[in-house]
C-alpha cells in the first residue's frame, strides 16, 4: 500500500484568523493553498464574504475561490470532487495542500465522504415547504417530518429549519425516509490521504468583536453598492443559494424593500451582525461534532496556533 500523503485541514468559525495563518504557512514554501467556503466560490461577491483582495490573492493563490456566478449552485459532494482533484495536483507537484476555511460541511464530507445516489436539490420543493411553514408554522413542518421519518425528528430540532427542508425535499422526492437512504447507501472515503486536522476556536468575547469589526468595515466599504451592483448584474432573489449567504440575504431584502431614505438601515446592519454571530454559533456546534469522530488539534489564539503550526510545518 502506498504512503498517505497529508492534508492541512485548518478550520475556524468566521474572523477567527484562519485565513492569516493559512498564509503565513504558505509563505514558508512548499504548501498550496484551497478555499473551503461556500460563499468564496461566487463571482462578484468579493466584500460580504471577506474574500482575499485581488492582491492577496497574486501573493497567496486560492484554489476554488471565483468559479461559478451568484446564479448557479455548488454542492458540497461537487466541492469533494473539486478538492480531491486539486489535493492529487498539489501532491504531484511535491506539496502539501492547506484546506481553510468555515464551511464544516464541506470538511466533513472530505473526512467523511458523501452518501451516493441521494436526490440533487429541488428548488421548487424547497419553496413549497418553506412557504407551508410561513403558513402553519415550523411546528406543523417538523410534524409532519416526525411522521414521515421519526429517527430524522429525533435527530432534528424545529429549529433546524434547513435540515428539516432537507429530509423533507428527499422524502418527497423519492418517497424514502433521508435517514434509511443514508443508512443503506456506501461512502467514498478519501482512504489515500492523512488529514491533518487543526482548528482555531476563539472565546466567544472575542470572536463576536471580530465579527463586528469586519462587518463595520464591510459597510465602510461599500458593500450594499456591492449587493446594489450583483442586482443590477444578475436576476437574483431570495431563493438563490448565494444570496442565503449572511449579510447578503439582509442586505438583498433591504434594498427591494426599503424606502429611498434608508429608514431601516440600521435595523438591516443589525440583522446582519445577529446572523453572522449565528453563523459562527453553528460553526462551534459543527466543530464539536467532527472533534467527537475525528482527531481535531484545537487553539484558543492565533499566536498560540501559529507558534505551534509553524514550528511544526517549516
Amino acid at each position: 500500500m502506498s504512503k498517505q500523503l497529508p492534508v492541512i485541514n485548518l478550520m475556524g468559525p468566521t474572523a477567527s484568523g484562519k485565513t492569516a495563518l493559512a498564509c503565513e504557512l504558505y509563505e514558508r514554501g512548499g504548501f498550496e493553498l484551497i478555499s473551503v467556503d461556500s460563499a468564496l466560490v461566487y463571482r462578484d461577491m468579493d466584500i460580504g464574504t471577506a474574500k482575499p483582495s485581488k492582491e492577496e490573492q497574486e501573493k497567496y493563490p486560492h484554489h476554488l475561490i471565483d468559479i461559478i456566478t451568484p446564479l448557479e449552485v455548488y454542492s458540497a459532494a461537487e466541492f469533494v470532487e473539486d478538492a480531491s482533484r486539486l489535493i492529487d495536483d498539489i501532491h504531484a507537484k511535491g506539496k502539501t495542500p492547506i484546506l481553510v476555511g468555515g464551511t464544516m460541511l464541506y470538511f466533513k464530507a472530505l473526512l467523511e465522504g458523501l452518501s451516493s445516489n441521494l436526490p440533487s436539490a429541488d428548488y421548487k420543493i424547497r419553496e413549497e415547504i418553506e412557504s407551508e411553514a410561513l403558513k402553519n408554522g415550523w411546528e406543523a413542518v417538523y410534524d409532519e417530518l416526525c411522521r414521515v421519518d421519526p429517527f430524522a425528528g429525533q435527530k432534528f430540532k424545529v429549529s433546524d429549519k434547513q435540515r428539516i427542508i432537507r429530509a423533507l425535499e428527499v422524502f418527497r422526492i423519492t418517497g424514502q425516509p433521508i435517514t434509511k437512504l443514508q443508512a443503506e447507501q456506501p461512502k467514498n472515503v478519501p482512504y489515500r490521504y492523512q488529514f491533518e486536522n487543526y482548528a482555531l476556536i476563539p472565546d466567544r468575547v472575542e470572536l463576536h468583536q471580530r465579527i463586528d469589526k469586519r462587518l463595520q468595515k464591510m459597510w465602510e466599504i461599500g458593500f450594499l453598492s456591492e449587493v446594489q451592483s450583483l442586482i443590477e448584474k444578475y436576476d437574483l432573489n431570495e431563493n438563490i443559494p448565494s444570496m442565503r449567504a449572511v449579510g447578503y440575504r439582509q442586505a438583498l431584502e433591504f434594498l427591494n424593500k426599503c424606502d429611498n431614505n434608508h429608514v431601516n438601515l440600521r435595523e438591516m446592519e443589525d440583522k446582519a451582525l445577529f446572523a453572522t454571530r449565528q453563523l459562527a454559533k453553528r460553526q462551534y456546534t459543527w466543530l464539536r461534532s467532527l472533534k467527537e469522530i475525528h482527531k481535531i488539534r484545537t487553539y484558543l489564539t492565533i499566536k498560540n496556533a501559529q507558534e505551534d503550526l509553524l514550528n511544526y510545518y517549516v
